[in-house]
C-alpha cells in the first residue's frame, strides 16, 4: 500500500491497469486490456489512490519527517494485520491505515485516542474494483484501551485489503453538575 506510506510514488509503466506482459520498449502498452473490467476497475482505483494521494495533506505534508507516521500495530504476525497512521503538519488530518494481508474477513479490534471518530474512505475490497465486496465497518466504539490507546473500535476486515479511515475530533462532552456538588447559597437580611 505504497500510496500511504511514506515517500516518493512510483508506478512502473502499464502497472495501473495491470499489464500482463512484460514490458516491451520497442511495442506500446497493452491499452486494449483496459475492455475488460478487471483492468478497468484496477485503473480506477489507482486514479482513486491518486485522488486520495492528492487530496488528503496527512498523506504528503511529512512524509519525510517522523512525526508524520505512527505504528499503532505492526507485529501481530498470527493475523498478517499492519496498522499505522499518517499526520499533517500539526495533526490538522490524521489517516489510519489498515491491512489484512490474509483471505479471510474477520473483526479486529484497534486502539484509538479518546474523542475519535472514524470513517472507512477507501476500501480495495470494493467491487467497484474488482473485489470481493465485502464492506469494512467499524461495529463498536469501546471506552477500553488497545494497543497502547485509551479506547478502541472493533473494524470488520474484508479480506486481502486495505483500508483507509479518516479521523475526525470530536468536541469534550459537557460534564453537568450533579445535585451533590452544587452549593446553595441563602441571602442574609
Amino acid at each position: 500500500y505504497m500510496f500511504t506510506n511514506p515517500g516518493a510514488k512510483l508506478l512502473f509503466m502499464g502497472d495501473e491497469f495491470a499489464q500482463t506482459n512484460e514490458w516491451n520498449f520497442t511495442t506500446s502498452l497493452d491499452w486494449h486490456l483496459l475492455e475488460y473490467p478487471i483492468h478497468q476497475n484496477l485503473q480506477d482505483f489507482v486514479k482513486d489512490l491518486n485522488l486520495l494521494y492528492k487530496s488528503h495533506p496527512a498523506l504528503y505534508e511529512q512524509q519525510f519527517s517522523p512525526y508524520g507516521y505512527e505504528w499503532i500495530n505492526g507485529d501481530d504476525r498470527d493475523n498478517s494485520i499492519f496498522i499505522y497512521l499518517r499526520k499533517s503538519k500539526e495533526e490538522k488530518e490524521i489517516l489510519m491505515t489498515v491491512l489484512n494481508l490474509t483471505p479471510r474477513s474477520f473483526d479486529y479490534r484497534i486502539g484509538v485516542d479518546e474523542l475519535t471518530k472514524w470513517e472507512v474512505i477507501l476500501n480495495s475490497d470494493d467491487a467497484k474494483y474488482s473485489g470481493s465486496g465485502v464492506e469494512a465497518l467499524i461495529s463498536q466504539e469501546l471506552d477500553e484501551g488497545w494497543d497502547n490507546r485509551p479506547n478502541s473500535i472493533i473494524l470488520s476486515l474484508p479480506p486481502l485489503a486495505g483500508l483507509v479511515l479518516k479521523q475526525s475530533k470530536l468536541e469534550k462532552p459537557i460534564l453537568k453538575k450533579s445535585s451533590a456538588t452544587k452549593k446553595k447559597t441563602k441571602l442574609k437580611k
